[in-house]
């Protein structure tokens, strides 16, 4: 694999040799995900994705901000978000609690 950022090409790759399927179907079943995740966070709130998180779909109070620029006080309207909560087993896989880089 290259250095970098896996692009979602050699993501497909990957999924298609891992899965002993062709690179149409890992492609459909990435995009399949992705269509069902949005989906579902929309309708119910939050989308739980096995062994690596969940999206959460969030509610922003209004409040008051400052243009960084003027130092001006801004009023900031509220509005919807969404987040991703990273499962406590794939974030103790990627880095375990108490030791550093």
């Amino acid at each position: 694999m290259a250095a970098g950022r896996m692009t979602q090409t050699q993501l497909v790759r990957h999924l298609a040799e891992r899965c002993e399927v062709n690179n149409k179907v890992a492609r459909g079943f990435l995009d399949e995900l992705a269509k069902t995740a949005i989906q579902e966070t929309k309708k119910n709130g939050v989308f739980v994705v096995p062994g690596l998180g969940r999206l959460v779909k969030a509610n922003r109070k209004a409040r008051m901000g400052r243009n960084p620029a003027t130092g001006e006080a801004i009023k900031i309207a509220a509005k919807t978000v969404v987040k991703f909560r990273v499962a406590k087993s794939a974030k103790d896989a990627i880095a375990p609690a108490g030791k550093k880089k």
